[in-house]
């Protein structure tokens, strides 16, 4: 049964908690959800005194703040446009994203601020920010009007704006806290950047179920572990690095109040799984898939991931999925194709492009560019990318098939397969890999001869202490292939 879809304006979301009941916590500071109404609306009053008008891009860079984890609200009762930054881009990445999202205002740290060499018409640091002397009240914008421009950080090319909606963001939000359960008694551990659509989310579903985000920026996986028995969190969201990470902690009892775990952003390999189930058997863990031009797309019952932990499950409220052939057509059970999405959540295309959202929105769709089946059992399945796909002596090969073997192995803590050009093969495997235990080299070549025919055998093993990630946290796999100069 779905949840009613009935679309708010995106800042209503900082009342649907019972006025008292905690609704965010930044270090020592605590709000209750009266109180994040209120703060929402003197931010989104500061923002209008500015001198903004309807529909500019208000940009924001910095860490987990109280303000960052306002203004999305703000900014949409103000009837602005959102543009978060991550805090780990550079100077040069920030200037992009400002550049191309026509950003008026950019609210950031006076010490982010001092290495722009271009910037927005107006600047803000965030020591000097002030809040306005009223509360607006909530927004009267219709449910498509904009409220977001997401920068996805991509493979190729220079990261591109996801436009989203207010009814995108709220009916993310109404379908999440939904299917994962989330009720007023929960509080999420927000480790992952705002900036992704995935970790924006947690602020949002967790208000739409009335619960408390506790907002948090972390430096090792340790200071996870600490903050989860210190805040008593009970959901937690990672992308496979991060899980990799905390599945090598000593929790002892410091996970016993989690019981919702989450994953998207990647595929989890199998033996991780396996690990987490056994670290926190009380949680329910999700496997998901999503992209941000349509934000999540299906969830793996918790009740099915022993059993079935290489699927993604079924759609999720709200999305329609499809596998289709080239020509469009339908893909049978069990055969290969393209992912396509549809429904209320599929994003509005990219900002200032027409042509990119031609090539990928089309007819109320957008195709992912994921290659996945649909098996007889009812699940997705994701295969791996178009574009990543490796061709070897005309086999097609998944990344991820020989990624899983290489995990099985015991051998490999984490790893990244892509192909580069051979004038042989026309593409051979390339495996870059962080070592488990000793002889790890040796154990991983026999396993590999006894395991795998020929044409998924890595030809070369990169020996690494970690893996290069993206600002997202996800595996940089464009930073390993422009490394080694593949196609």
């Amino acid at each position: 049964m779905h949840p009613d879809p009935t679309p708010f304006p995106l800042d209503w979301l900082a009342r649907r908690g019972a006025p008292g009941d905690p609704a965010l916590r930044v270090g020592h500071q605590q709000l209750s959800f009266a109180e994040l109404d209120e703060a929402v609306g003197r931010a989104a009053d500061r923002l209008f005194t500015l001198g903004l008008k309807l529909g500019d891009r208000v940009a924001s860079w910095m860490g987990k703040t109280r303000l960052a984890c306002i203004l999305p609200l703000a900014s949409a009762r103000a009837g602005l446009v959102h543009v978060p930054i991550n805090p780990v881009l550079r100077r040069a990445q920030a200037e992009h994203i400002l550049a191309d999202s026509g950003a008026r205002l950019l609210v950031a740290n006076q010490a982010r601020l001092e290495t722009l060499q271009q910037a927005p018409e107006m600047v803000v640091a965030l020591e000097q920010w002030q809040e306005g002397d009223r509360a607006l009240s909530p927004s009267l914008a219709e449910p498509g009007e904009l409220a977001a421009l997401l920068y996805t950080s991509g493979s190729t090319g220079r990261p591109k704006g996801v436009m989203l909606s207010h009814a995108n963001l709220w009916l993310g939000a109404v379908s999440v806290a939904h299917y994962l359960g989330l009720s007023s008694s929960d509080r999420t551990l927000c480790v992952l950047p705002l900036a992704f659509d995935y970790g924006q989310n947690q602020l949002l579903s967790t208000w739409h179920a009335g619960g408390e985000a506790v907002a948090f920026d972390y430096l090792l996986p340790r200071d996870v572990v600490r903050a989860v028995e210190r805040t008593g969190a009970t959901v937690l969201a990672g992308v496979p690095p991060l899980w990799v990470q905390l599945a090598e902690q000593e929790w002892g009892g410091a996970g016993a109040s989690l019981r919702t775990l989450t994953n998207s952003g990647g595929h989890m390999p199998e033996p991780l799984v396996r690990r987490l189930r056994k670290l926190f058997p009380q949680a329910r863990l999700h496997l998901m898939y999503g992209l941000t031009e349509a934000f999540r797309s299906a969830s793996l019952d918790p009740a099915l991931v022993d059993e079935k932990p290489d699927a993604v499950g079924t759609a999720i409220p709200f999305a329609t999925l499809s596998v289709r052939r080239a020509d469009g057509s339908e893909a049978a059970a069990g055969e290969e194709g393209e992912l396509v999405h549809e429904g209320p959540l599929v994003a509005q295309g990219y900002w200032n492009d027409p042509e990119r959202t031609a090539e990928r929105f089309r007819g109320g769709a957008v195709w992912s560019g994921d290659r996945a089946v649909i098996g007889a059992d009812g699940l997705l399945r994701i295969r791996g990318r178009d574009d990543a796909m490796i061709k070897v002596s005309g086999h097609r090969v998944s990344p991820s098939e020989v990624e899983e073997a290489a995990l099985a192995s015991g051998s490999v803590e984490d790893c990244a397969a892509f192909g580069v050009k051979d004038e042989r093969l026309g593409q051979r495997i390339v495996l870059v890999a962080v070592a488990r235990g000793d002889e790890a080299a040796e154990r991983l070549q026999r396993w590999f001869a006894a395991e795998l025919p020929a044409h998924l055998r890595p030809s070369e093993v990169r020996w690494v202490e970690a893996l290069p990630l993206s600002p997202n946290g996800k595996i940089d796999r464009a930073a390993l292939i422009a490394e080694a100069g593949a196609p």
